[in-house]
């Protein structure tokens, strides 16, 4: 008998024995203190059974937001990849207490004292400051816990890009291991997003995904369940932004925040021209006064703005057509494409790769959790082989 068995067998057995000697003991106990006892006895035992059985998380560590799927429940939380600390003092040791983490540090960006710094730990899809990282997904750890009854140590699968070196890798596991976890594994991104889109991944006909996050976009061609090829690059939904902040203050001669920008990509963003231009009202600090302006912003104009990584996104598809093996590519061709992650939600993205590469284009159903959602789903169905 294992020995943890052994030692759950052995309580169970002494918490019997304790009940027998004190009914037969000639000492008036009430009845309701022997209730207790054996009650008592039994949560422990089922206490202790429960550590034996941890439970199981998929994590999705994106650079703008971090999910978390627990096995046999579902997505438990979607935050962003947030976390505000308080700078350090010179004149007290000891670390840095967190201010906020998540959705509420998300808000408090570019609105920050100077006393306190903003970091956003995850970087083009790998760690970028270790420390942060660790401490906002303990912090995660914990909301997931919240009202239900998951072991103090679960057992955790992130997944990680397929091109990530050996160093990064280890930087993803010690970060989750230093966050509570007992056991950690790995799961390349582009097979997560493929299961969570709903393809059959252990079949010889070749598929391929493209997963347009905040910080990278990675293509990947999947076959009896291992990435054939897999190309990334860093441009993703921070990066349209970035192109809208940059466009504004050459044309408009206005500094908006990432936010705002956010907001106009959501609002009139698009790959394609609109058949109705739309207009939306954007305010900033007029960079010639120094004092806030409201200017007007056209769909036109902002899909000048994205002209620049629209194109990186198109040549990226193409570089990983040209190569993909023959065969495989003719899979693709009769199967077409499907979009994942947040990026794949801009206006018409579908329909500009569908014209520039003549390929059948498909957007997956709630595309921003397919990469968690196929976590989950690896951890159920995927042999132990396909983890690191």
């Amino acid at each position: 008998m294992p020995i943890r068995d052994a030692t759950v067998a052995d309580e169970r057995s002494l918490s019997k024995l304790i009940l027998r000697k004190l009914e037969k003991s000639n000492s008036t106990l009430p009845e309701g203190v022997l209730i207790s006892i054996g009650f008592g006895a039994l949560m422990s035992n089922i206490a202790r059974l429960f550590r034996l059985f941890p439970a199981e998380l998929a994590l999705d560590a994106g650079t703008a937001n971090t999910r978390i799927y627990v096995r046999g429940t579902g997505l438990v939380l979607d935050e962003a990849s947030v976390i505000c600390i308080h700078q350090p003092d010179p004149l007290v040791a000891g670390a840095r207490p967190t201010q906020s983490v998540g959705a509420k540090a998300r808000e408090m960006l570019e609105r920050l004292p100077r006393h306190i710094e903003a970091i956003c730990p995850i970087r083009g899809g790998v760690i970028s400051h270790f420390g942060a990282s660790q401490e906002m997904i303990r912090h995660f750890f914990g909301l997931a816990h919240q009202g239900r009854r998951l072991s103090a140590a679960p057992r955790i699968t992130i997944t990680v890009p397929s091109g990530a070196t050996a160093v990064e890798r280890r930087a993803f596991k010690e970060a989750v291991h230093g966050a509570g976890a007992s056991r950690v594994s790995l799961l390349a991104r582009p097979i997560a997003a493929a299961l969570g889109a709903g393809l059959t991944i252990s079949d010889a006909i070749g598929c391929m995904v493209v997963d347009v996050g905040a910080g990278t976009t990675e293509i990947g061609v999947i076959a009896l369940g291992n990435v054939v090829n897999c190309v990334s690059a860093r441009v993703g939904g921070n990066t349209f932004d970035e192109a809208i902040v940059n466009y504004v203050r050459r044309s408009h001669g206005l500094l908006i925040g990432e936010h705002t920008a956010q907001k106009v990509k959501m609002a009139i963003g698009g790959a394609m021209p609109r058949k109705t231009e739309c207009h939306v009202k954007i305010t900033g600090r007029n960079l010639s006064e120094g004092v806030p302006r409201t200017s007007l912003l056209s769909s036109r104009e902002v899909l000048e703005a994205l002209t620049d990584p629209l194109a990186k996104i198109v040549s990226l598809l193409k570089s990983a057509l040209e190569s993909t093996p023959p065969e495989l590519a003719s899979d693709i061709a009769d199967r077409g494409l499907i979009l994942t992650g947040g990026g794949a939600l801009l206006h018409d993205l579908d329909r500009r790769l569908h014209e520039e590469t003549g390929l059948p284009v498909v957007v997956a159903d709630a595309p921003m959790t397919c990469v968690v959602r196929g976590t989950g789903m690896a951890m159920d169905t995927l042999a132990s082989h396909f983890f690191e």
